[in-house]
């Protein structure tokens, strides 16, 4: 990306940031209580009320909290991933600026607001009795990973979007079922064993996992891809889901991107 482009996305985060949180007594604290107030309910929920839920995992307010922030960068990223460039019709039809760029900036958003809930998630560690070791450095990897996830889907649903409105209210429901599915309440280790190892293909299962496992190395239920099958090459299944994914949205947006000022 050339300084040109740079500049340009910096300015796009930037207003984002400006409007999404204008006229907000809060301003960016917003970014910070929907994921502390969700997981705030589903701890109280899973630890005295249905106990069984969280039956086994050690440290489960840190296992938990580790994979509510994750998801929900995902889920920020992807969802105002996918109206940016509907959201930015008019910018597109008198400005010409890379329209990649306005995918991006949502990840990059959503990026910033991941780095304040990961110091929260630190915090939360030390308050847990759980201190820095080297494989805490295995958590850089996993965050990229899922970045180049979400900018891939962000891509590819955004492109969607201009021309299937229906294609934002399909993703909402795939993102709720998704919660469920990837292992972010409930631990993957609990699941069957076919069902378990299904549910590691799942990208997000993956590095979710992979990051629960940077942070609390000896818990049972941070258990990781490479622990589930004895297969090396099926380790590596997840991230060509991500590759491919990239790859996909990255040629369709490009294919695409010269009919968004007509179509929006």
């Amino acid at each position: 990306m050339n300084k040109e482009n740079e500049a340009i996305l910096r300015a796009i985060v930037s207003t984002d940031f400006k409007v999404r949180y204008q006229s907000s007594v809060l301003g960016y604290v917003w970014s910070l209580l929907k994921p502390m107030f969700m997981f705030g309910i589903l701890y109280v929920l899973f630890t005295y009320a249905f106990p069984q839920g969280s039956k086994g995992i050690e440290s489960y307010g840190v296992w938990l909290l580790m994979g509510i922030v994750l998801w929900n960068f995902f889920s920020e990223a992807t969802m105002i991933g996918t109206r940016s460039v509907v959201d930015n019709g008019q910018l597109i039809r008198k400005v010409a600026i890379p329209r990649h760029l306005l995918v991006i900036a949502s990840s990059v958003s959503a990026l910033i607001n991941l780095g304040l809930g990961m110091i929260v998630v630190i915090l939360f560690a030390f308050l847990s009795g759980l201190f820095p070791t080297f494989s805490w450095l295995l958590l850089i990897p996993a965050i990229a990973e899922l970045f180049i996830l979400s900018v891939g889907l962000s891509l590819l649903l955004s492109a969607l979007y201009v021309i299937f409105r229906d294609i934002a209210y399909i993703w909402e429901i795939l993102l709720q079922a998704g919660l469920y599915a990837s292992g972010i309440i409930f631990a993957v280790t609990s699941m069957p064993s076919v069902i378990q190892k299904i549910a590691f293909l799942n990208p997000i299962t993956q590095i979710i996992q992979d990051a629960r496992h940077a942070l609390m190395p000896n818990n049972p239920a941070s258990q990781t891809i490479w622990q589930t099958f004895h297969n090396p090459l099926l380790w590596f299944i997840p991230i060509i889901i991500v590759i491919v994914m990239f790859g996909l949205g990255s040629w369709y947006f490009q294919r695409r991107q010269r009919f968004f000022a007509e179509d929006i």
